[in-house]
């Protein structure tokens, strides 16, 4: 009984060394902002299907070279709230909803062209993106955990978004560019003397936060340019892209070495805890687009390989997959997402566009004891506007707004609960989510 109190004390100092740096009031996810909803409006709106053709700063995420596609330097503002009911039908639950947490993010990012500093002239453009959780107050939030009555697996919070990338010009229609996205592994050491009571003292703390570097490469073709630059042809207004994006997650680890005075001597009791979250998989998009007068339609295909989360989760201290058997592990599928959408403007100043999205779960289990995680396929539809503001009198260019609401049916799926104790309940899981951005666009 005594070293069980004993544990539990050393854990809860644990915690303790973590909180101390970062915020435990956000779930799990293994999503974010940029896949699971879409960066900018135009982004939520097309349900992501035009994203590796949008000339905006949320091409650092998407499609670096799509940075090239307007020479002038742009100044973006925007916020995004996502609204969720995630539902599981539980016999033996008060209600169904099992998570309604919303998530809030105020977002900037910029673009300017550095070829002006070289010799050359050859234009060079730099562009970054970051999005901070409840309207820019929390930046560093973090939880991992285990449950008995289930949790979703992608629409935890993200706290921080953040892309810097570059792209430039290579030859007749074609561009090329690459980003990083950066995400923190944050480790934290704690040394403590505790009574058998709880008091400490002799506390010493370390916790350092370091940024993960995970690169994204894109490349854009403008097949009329490419192919007959000097004539007319069949290829006019076609474009393709493919961009690359590195698997990426962020990371805890916690060490801890408790003495505790007459039961426990030096060199004390050790705990150590590493998990991850916001886990993005390594993705692959290939897109085509056509633009007519006024209007253009287009559509992408991505292969998102979830598959190697089972070896992420494998060396995760909470979610700790080694101590269950190989048959009840949790397991991934490698999925495609088909997405396709269209633009159209209405005259000079305004501009209407749609998406259309459908995302096959990742998780292949239904059965996973202790994580109990919960995912379905999806339905995703998005539908945005645009306005541009001509006479600004003091600006150069124009101002453009951009609104856009997206809507995410979750289809109905069984899982069945496992406990703490090794018993069963069988779940049905669906949910909706509605999300609405908008965003104010300087050109200088």
């Amino acid at each position: 009984m005594a070293s069980t109190r004993l544990s539990v004390r050393a854990l809860s100092l644990a915690v303790t060394a973590i909180t101390t740096s970062l915020s435990l009031s956000t779930n799990a996810s293994m999503g974010n902002l940029g896949t699971t909803y879409g960066v900018m409006p135009v982004d939520v709106a097309t349900a992501q299907s035009l994203s590796m053709f949008n000339d905006q700063v949320s091409a650092t995420y998407y499609n670096p070279a799509a940075l090239t596609k307007d020479d002038r330097g742009e100044l973006t503002s925007g916020l995004l709230h996502a609204e969720q009911e995630l539902r599981s039908a539980n016999p033996n639950a008060d209600g169904d909803v099992l998570s309604n947490s919303p998530s809030q993010h105020v977002l900037i990012g910029m673009k300017t062209n550095l070829g002006s500093i070289t010799r050359f002239k050859h234009p060079i453009y730099l562009g970054f993106i970051a999005g901070v959780e409840k309207y820019g107050k929390e930046m560093l939030a973090f939880r991992s955990e285990t449950t008995e009555s289930g949790q979703f697996l992608q629409y935890g919070k993200e706290p921080l978004f953040l892309n810097v990338g570059g792209a430039t010009p290579i030859w007749r229609g074609i561009s090329a560019g690459a980003s990083v996205r950066v995400t923190l592994e944050a480790a934290a050491s704690l040394e403590a003397v505790s009574t058998l009571g709880g008091e400490t003292s002799r506390e010493r703390l370390a916790v350092n936060a370091e940024p993960s570097l995970k690169s994204i490469l894109g490349t854009s073709i403008d097949l009329g340019d490419t192919i007959c630059p000097e004539s007319d042809c069949f290829f006019d207004g076609w474009e393709t892209a493919l961009t690359y994006r590195t698997k990426s997650s962020a990371s805890t680890s916690v060490d801890s070495n408790i003495i505790v005075t007459q039961t426990i001597p030096d060199p004390g009791l050790s705990l150590a805890v590493a998990t991850i979250d916001s886990f993005q998989p390594e993705t692959i998009a290939l897109g085509a687009q056509y633009r007519g007068n006024g209007w253009r339609v287009g559509g992408s295909v991505e292969q998102q390989n979830w598959s190697e989360l089972e070896n992420e989760f494998a060396g995760d201290t909470i979610k700790d997959q080694e101590s269950v058997s190989s048959g009840d592990r949790i397991r991934f599928d490698d999925i495609l997402v088909p997405r396709i959408g269209a633009e159209y403007e209405l005259n000079q100043n305004f501009a209407v566009r749609a998406g259309l999205a459908y995302e096959e779960s990742p998780l292949k289990t239904t059965r996973n004891p202790e994580l109990n995680y919960l995912d379905t396929d999806k339905i995703v539809v998005g539908l945005g506007l645009s306005a541009t503001y001509n006479r600004t009198r003091l600006l150069a260019y124009p101002i453009r707004m951009d609104i856009g609401y997206q809507y995410q049916q979750l289809q109905e799926r069984d899982f069945t609960l496992v406990d703490y104790d090794g018993n069963e309940t069988d779940v049905t899981a669906d949910g909706d989510v509605h999300v609405i951005s908008g965003s104010i666009t300087l050109k200088f």
